[in-house]
């Protein structure tokens, strides 16, 4: 039997909020992403033999992350597929190729202010794992929208929570600490 001995190992991930503003024309409100929660460090055994005590994916707590924010009327009106994308990506300061992150949605309310004629606003999607790539953004969830604006409209969203999955952790996996920022954008679908 060989023995493989590895050294303690810390992944942490960061959360970071990225906002796209949206300036066309003076009269245009910025649509905007919160991002609430705390850094997620996930400690793995110390690996002293091939496959026998590690689990190799790892998952943090349902409410890691919570998101919210606020779409404006202005917004609302230039959405030609009456949906707004919320999009993720990491950037790694120190991370190992044979890493993997994925992240989930759970629950989120909507609710629209203002005068509006027949208006919905839903939360779509993200509720299995997305695998989260580096430095190209790709698609979590959307919130949708529709019905007739009239003055004053926004639809702000709260309480969608987040959970972060890391797989990929083996042996073959270098022994030190991987860092990675996770950043979360908003924008036209």
């Amino acid at each position: 039997m060989k023995i493989i001995s590895c050294f303690f190992r810390k992944i942490r991930l960061k959360k970071y909020v990225s906002s796209i503003l949206l300036t066309i024309g003076s009269f245009i409100g910025a649509q905007t992403i919160n991002v609430g929660g705390s850094n997620w460090t996930v400690s793995v055994p110390t690996i002293t033999e091939a496959g026998t005590n590690y689990a190799g994916t790892y998952e943090s707590a349902t409410n890691l992350i919570t998101l919210s924010g606020t779409l404006p009327g202005s917004f609302l009106n230039l959405l030609t597929s009456g949906a707004a994308r919320v999009s993720v990506h990491h950037t790694p300061t120190t991370w190992n190729s044979n890493l993997h992150l994925y992240a989930k949605r759970s629950g989120g309310t909507t609710n629209i202010s203002g005068l509006c004629l027949g208006c919905t606003a839903t939360i779509n999607g993200g509720t299995t794992y997305v695998e989260i790539p580096q430095a190209v953004a790709t698609a979590f969830f959307t919130i949708n929208f529709s019905g007739v604006l009239g003055l004053g409209n926004s639809v702000t969203y709260s309480a969608i929570n987040g959970q972060l999955q890391i797989s990929g952790v083996s042996v073959i996996v270098p022994a030190t600490t991987y860092n990675t920022q996770v950043v979360f954008t908003i924008g036209p679908n």
